[in-house]
């Protein structure tokens, strides 16, 4: 008995020394030594970055709620209208982690600065391009998306601020994709902790005018936001010109290379594409919901902000999958480069499907957390059931695609997708609402088979072995 408790407790020594040298940084070979150890060691800190994202919109929400409806809904599409700056972010975001990881394997460390350097001239151009259009046109938006004038009169600083401050956005995604394909995962989390702090502290300042600061009412979410993001990019610099980090940028490495940029353009194609298909979907599909009423619709919502917690981390989790794809194919391993893949999905399932079998037995304690109305926790706590059903599927089905992201094979996931989501579910679940099921059940069942469809092409693809001979 003895001797059973001081392994458990050598074990627990071993478990925690390996946590604490993920969240503080490691120097590991990635392509060499034990699996496990590669993806803890990457997993943590990218499945923590991955949660910090989602707290960003959730604070500027519940401050931003205290000002009242007109106030939610400028956020609300201004938020809608600036996805699709998310989506070439993080397009671009997975091409510069491709490319990175790739020349890290390659032990071409000075390759992998210079994609550094040409990320940030990509980030420069776009935030120059976006941020004028977005400051000048910001009343025009508004217009357009259906708000009245006496709203856009009140609130358009809001709009203004978010659009002009959009280089933190493009910035922030595009140096964590070095960090992460670097495997500076650490980093990357640390940059956004310290991005999401400032945030938090400054948010209820700048709204509601506490102590010194001005109040600045729904403008001032936007200001702390964008303070925020702006901070955690001056520390991502911080970082790349420093010696804490595996790509370390000096002067030369800044020279356009345009070649370079084009390379990085070419394969962002897909990864943008791939984002705007799932949002573009969603949107699809909230307008069908949109038609069993408002009472539907917030149900969905919160069962989906509910489920986007532990998809999240589990997106982290596929992004070490992504970062150990590229770094060993570039180390000329394809091989272990697929242990790492099908290890990470069996880990990504048994997270997931556990998570999804709490959310299955009990829905309804879970959405009563968010929601105090009954009709609204009563559609959640089935909407959270339906989508819960598919978690372990969608599990494998996010690995795969990430892996194919990694080794630089964007359009094949793209084409998955499409397939899955505007092939599959967009007319299944049209056709189950009006012709067969008429309720939302029909739209839940959809999601299903669609997630089902892309995890079993993901799989059927990538035992083929294509993405092992992409070259980036």
């Amino acid at each position: 008995m003895r001797k059973r408790f001081n392994q458990m407790c050598q074990y627990g020594q071993a478990c925690a020394l390996i946590v604490r040298e993920a969240m503080l940084g490691t120097n590991e070979d990635f392509t060499d030594g034990p699996v496990n150890r590669a993806i803890v060691l990457l997993a943590i800190p990218m499945m923590l970055e991955m949660l910090m994202e989602s707290v960003f919109a959730i604070v500027d929400i519940f401050f931003v709620s205290r000002l009242g409806a007109d106030a939610i809904a400028t956020l609300g599409i201004t938020e809608a209208v600036i996805t699709l700056l998310y989506a070439v972010a993080i397009g671009l975001s997975m091409a510069v982690a491709a490319v990175v990881a790739r020349r890290i394997g390659e032990r071409n460390i000075d390759g992998a600065a210079i994609v550094a350097g040409q990320a940030l001239w990509i980030g420069a151009f776009l935030s120059i391009g976006i941020s004028v259009a977005g400051v000048v046109y910001a009343d025009d938006i508004l217009r357009a998306m259906g708000l009245n004038e006496n709203v856009i009169n009140e609130h358009a600083g809001y709009t203004s601020v978010m659009f002009g401050g959009c280089g933190s956005i493009l910035f922030l995604f595009l140096l964590n994709g070095v960090f992460r394909g670097a495997g500076d995962a650490s980093i990357a989390m640390r940059s956004l902790w310290f991005a999401n702090g400032i945030n938090i502290v400054l948010d209820p300042c700048l709204i509601f005018g506490l102590g010194p600061f001005p109040e600045l009412g729904l403008a001032g979410a936007a200001v702390a936001t964008t303070t925020g993001r702006s901070c955690g990019v001056l520390l991502q610099l911080y970082y790349l010109f420093s010696k804490e980090s595996r790509v370390r940028l000096s002067a030369r490495h800044l020279v356009p290379r345009f070649a370079e940029m084009l390379n990085l353009l070419r394969i962002s194609v897909g990864g943008i594409m791939q984002f705007f298909i799932a949002t573009s979907s969603w949107i699809f599909l909230m307008k069908i919901m949109a038609s069993y009423g408002s009472v539907a619709v917030a149900g969905y919502t919160v069962a989906i902000r509910i489920v986007d917690f532990v998809i999240l981390p589990a997106w982290g989790l596929s992004n070490a999958a992504s970062t150990l794809v590229g770094q060993n194919l570039g180390a000329h391993q394809p091989d272990r480069a697929e242990q790492f893949v099908w290890r990470v999905s069996i880990y990504n399932f048994v997270f997931l499907m556990s998570v999804g079998m709490v959310f299955i037995l009990l829905p309804r304690p879970i959405v009563e957390l968010l929601t105090e109305d009954p009709e609204v926790i009563a559609h959640a706590a089935s909407s959270l059931r339906w989508l819960s059903y598919g978690l372990g599927v969608f599990a494998i089905g996010l690995v795969l695609n990430q892996a194919f992201n990694g080794a630089g094979d964007t359009m094949t996931p793209t084409i998955i997708n499409f397939a899955a989501y505007w092939i599959v579910q967009l007319p299944l679940a049209y056709w189950l609402t009006t012709e067969f099921t008429h309720s939302t059940d029909g739209i839940f069942i959809a999601i299903l088979v669609a997630t089902v469809v892309m995890a079993g092409f993901a799989y059927l693809v990538f035992r083929r072995g294509h993405w092992k001979l992409i070259k980036v």
